[in-house]
């Protein structure tokens, strides 16, 4: 028999060793690996590895891994020369659109062998981090910079959006970030890119598509959104009365709640820390204290609990990242997963075409000629 379900809310839509979610306790693993585990132990390059390839590297995979992603790196001149033409644009549609124009330069763009779509997806990995740090400079006025070979990918893509190379501390607490947005198993871009790859449509239209989802302030924008609220609340008891209000008028905090956890997301766990640690380091504790008391207030009011988002927006504004780049951060970040899935249904594909459920009028309606209507 038949069911609806609104938003597809429980339906299993297919199969996959990549992701694992219990909302009910609070459990995400990578590959069989918890999200804790990795994100104590693990570099994101591993994970990434560990997403393509359903296991750990060998050191001398890893090293191949990190060559062939510094190889990959740097944006072609004519996608430079668009981003250059972008000062003033939305960054998740200069993004989308840079990520689709990838596809006209890369020599594998329409070879859809295995080993193929690998290559492209190490390319997609590598440069769509430089896309986000060259539109950043460009915009600004600020010379690009090279890409240091010698630098993680952490550490590369902060030295080059801010200039600087990152501490010991703050590449790691970065790092961990990208870690804790790597995969989610089928959210809505990951399900939106799986739905496009199952036509068997290139990699990059595929991405296109993820990234076109994530832009929706329903999926991949609530921490700018959070972090708004704690620049401007003037203090900590400022904030409590701000929430309480809100609150009080029946509309949302960003941050908190999520629609698969009934629990803490555990990927909140490390963020709260990040977030602690590095106001501490870079003079923005008080943005830590305000995130801290809102959380008590709305846990105590509704019973909600931080998801991803809510403390990633003081990490990420201590780490120096401009706040409209949060949201292409979370596509650097996950374009490790997309790839991961797109290359998992390619492996085993089938079509992915559900049906809906019929609300309109019954069929048999009667034609009435244009002159008589």
């Amino acid at each position: 028999m038949e069911t609806t379900a609104a938003g597809l809310e429980g339906v299993i839509a297919g199969e996959s060793e990549i992701c694992y979610i219990d909302g009910s306790r609070g459990i995400l693993s990578y590959r069989g690996f918890n999200i804790h585990v990795l994100a104590d132990n693990a570099t994101f390059e591993e994970v990434i590895f560990l997403l393509w390839n359903g296991r750990l590297p060998k050191p001398a995979e890893l090293d191949r891994l990190k060559r062939d992603l510094v190889a990959a790196r740097g944006v072609p001149a004519p996608i430079l020369e668009f981003l250059r033409g972008m000062p003033h644009a939305n960054t998740m549609d200069v993004l989308r659109t840079a990520v689709s124009m990838l596809s006209l330069h890369d020599p594998d763009g329409q070879d859809m062998s295995t080993e193929a779509n690998h290559r492209k997806a190490v390319r997609l990995m590598a440069k769509t981090a430089g896309l986000v740090t060259a539109y950043d400079r460009l915009r600004s006025g600020k010379p690009l910079l090279e890409d240091d070979p010698n630098l993680s990918f952490a550490a590369n893509f902060l030295y080059t959006l801010t200039g600087t190379r990152p501490d010991d501390v703050m590449e790691h607490a970065f790092d961990v970030a990208l870690i804790l947005h790597a995969d989610h198993e089928l959210n809505a871009s990951t399900f939106a890119a799986r739905v496009v790859a199952a036509t068997l449509s290139d990699i990059y239209s595929a991405i296109t598509a993820g990234i076109g989802a994530l832009k929706g302030p329903l999926h991949g924008g609530a921490n700018q959104d959070v972090i708004q609220w704690l620049l401007r609340a003037a203090d900590e008891e400022a904030a409590i009365e701000t929430v309480k209000n809100t609150l009080a008028r029946k509309v949302k905090i960003p941050g908190f709640g999520h629609r698969v956890y009934r629990t803490e997301d555990p990927r909140a766990t490390h963020l709260r820390v990040l977030s602690e640690e590095l106001g501490k380091r870079t003079g923005h504790e008080k943005l830590y204290r305000i995130s801290s008391r809102m959380e008590s207030t709305v846990k105590e009011a509704k019973g909600l609990l931080p998801n991803v988002d809510f403390y990633s927006a003081s990490a990420y504004y201590s780490l120096g990242i401009p706040i409209d780049l949060y949201t292409p951060i979370f596509a650097v970040s996950r374009m490790s997963g997309w790839t991961a899935h797109t290359l998992e249904q390619y492996k085993n594909n089938r079509l992915i075409r559900p049906r809906a459920e019929y609300k309109g009028k019954p069929d048999g309606q009667t034609w009435i000629p244009i002159g008589d209507r």
